[in-house]
């Protein structure tokens, strides 16, 4: 099966026929796709013009989605990366707390439930915002756009997950529609999963 990096040299190589260098970056989404696959292909489609099933799409346009998919990637690469590092001395040091790092293969960074409500700016932008909430102090509003209406699906299990969702998973954004990842949540938000999160007093 062929890696990220090899699917982006096809998409790059101009040798190729265009209907294999858009199927070629259709196949980077299976590889990293932070919005979920279809919301990631729909938001590369519409920042950088190319009909979603265009298999004739112009070459620079794919090249163009390419790049910005794969500053998001390396952002997040970053992140997991210095991440374990951290672990790994605060395992050596005796800290011991869960696991809450996305553990790659594909799967959504930042899900998006519905794939036409996606947030403002690009991928990389996105990740950048995330992952500095993941590096400061869990917080009340979502880490992406600063919304508080955050709101947890009606159904959820006897252990407060949502039905499909991952542990990552916490409540939807009312602003950019992402999944907010619950360790970018403080604790006051993780446990009240039915309601709206209200804005703290004094709050514009």
């Amino acid at each position: 099966m062929a890696g990220f990096r090899s699917l982006a040299y096809q998409v790059r190589d101009a040798r190729n026929d265009r209907a294999l260098r858009r199927h070629s970056l259709r196949r980077c989404l299976e590889r990293f796709a932070p919005y979920g696959h279809r919301a990631t292909w729909w938001h590369l489609c519409d920042r950088h013009g190319i009909a979603p099933e265009d298999r004739g799409a112009d070459p620079l346009r794919l090249v163009a989605a390419l790049e910005e998919l794969e500053d998001a990637r390396a952002v997040w690469l970053e992140y997991e990366r210095q991440f374990a590092a951290r672990r790994r001395r605060e395992k050596h040091d005796g800290v011991r707390r869960p696991e809450w790092a996305w553990g790659g293969s594909g799967d959504a960074v930042v899900r998006c439930v519905d794939p036409g409500v996606r947030p403002e700016g690009t991928l990389g932008e996105v990740l950048r915002r995330l992952v500095k909430a993941l590096e400061s102090e869990p917080g009340t509003a979502c880490p992406v756009c600063g919304e508080r209406e955050l709101r947890w699906p009606p159904a959820l299990t006897a252990h407060g997950a949502w039905a499909g969702a991952w542990a990552w998973d916490g409540p939807v954004c009312g602003g950019c529609g992402i999944v907010v990842p619950r360790p970018a949540l403080a604790d006051t938000v993780l446990a009240h999963p039915a309601a709206v999160v209200p804005a703290p007093a004094g709050a514009a």
